[in-house]
């Protein structure tokens, strides 16, 4: 196991969050259950307290899933005017499958950005 300030070259934000894996090391799982975060990381003991993805991987997730669903069901719907029960047939458990696996990749993103970028809650100067 690593010191918690051993240096640590940088990693891809991109790869290690799509991997779920510690933003410093790599190495270490980001995630305890499908979107728990485990408290810290296994490998080097990074704190993964000052992590708040907030409602970004949600929104990015919402419009991403909704463009492709959406684009779909239009299409279907303007080339074979199905009936409605086709529709929630085909699209409800689409939108399951793309909006569940989009959420954990790019909420393992936005966390390894915010590490690369040192992103923390704003402050004022003159308090």
């Amino acid at each position: 196991m690593n010191e918690p300030n051993t240096p640590v070259p940088p990693l891809s934000p991109l790869l290690t969050g799509l991997k779920g894996t510690c933003p410093r090391c790599g190495e270490g799982k980001l995630f305890h259950n499908f979107l728990t975060l485990n408290p810290r990381c296994t490998h080097c003991g990074l704190d993964f307290t000052f992590i708040d993805a907030g409602d970004g991987p949600a929104v990015f997730v919402t419009l991403i899933g909704g463009f492709i669903v959406l684009g779909l069901a239009l299409w279907t719907e303007l080339t074979y005017e199905p009936p409605i029960w086709v529709h929630i047939i085909l699209f409800f458990p689409l939108t399951v499958l793309i909006c569940g696996g989009l959420l954990r990749p790019l909420k393992g993103w936005l966390i390894a950005m915010q590490y690369k970028h040192k992103a923390e809650q704003g402050r004022l100067e003159n308090q």
